[in-house]
C-alpha cells in the first residue's frame, strides 16, 4: 500500500489506490468526518486526505497495519482517555486495520476540532477590530 508511487489530487483518487476492504474503511472514515463537519472542505495536504474549516481539522491515511488519524495534538489530548486503547503520539492515533473504526469517537473528535478552529478564528477576527 505505497501511496507515494503516484500523485493524486482528490480524496477519491487516494482511496482508489487501496484494496476494496481498505476503501470501505476509508469511505466510512470520510463519511463520519463529513457528518461531523459538513462545512469542511476536502483537500489533499502533505499527500494525505485532509478536511479544513478555518484551518486544517484532521488528516487521515492508510498504512499496511493501521489507519492513521491526525486530529492535531489538542484533539489527542482532549480525548486521551477514550483513545488510551489505541497507539497514539503527539498528534496521531493509529486505528488497527483489522478492527472496526471507532466512528462515534471520531465524530466527537472532529466536532471538537471544528469548535476549536471556530474559536481560534473568532479570536483572530476580534483582535483585528
Amino acid at each position: 500500500m505505497d501511496t507515494n508511487k503516484g500523485s493524486y489530487i482528490s480524496i477519491d483518487e487516494y482511496i482508489a489506490l487501496f484494496p476494496a476492504e481498505i476503501q470501505i474503511k476509508l469511505q466510512e472514515l470520510r463519511a463520519t468526518i463529513k457528518t461531523a463537519a459538513p462545512e469542511a472542505v476536502e483537500k489533499i495536504s502533505y499527500q494525505m486526505p485532509a478536511f479544513a474549516q478555518n484551518g486544517i481539522l484532521v488528516y487521515f491515511a492508510a498504512y499496511k497495519n493501521h489507519i492513521g488519524f491526525y486530529p492535531t495534538g489538542s484533539g489527542i489530548e482532549a480525548f486521551k482517555n477514550e483513545l488510551s486503547i489505541y497507539e497514539t503520539s503527539k498528534g496521531t492515533v493509529r486505528f488497527p486495520i483489522d478492527k472496526p473504526l471507532p466512528l462515534e469517537l471520531i465524530n466527537k473528535i472532529v466536532k471538537f476540532r471544528v469548535s476549536e478552529n471556530l474559536k481560534r478564528a473568532e479570536l483572530k477576527y476580534s483582535k483585528r477590530k
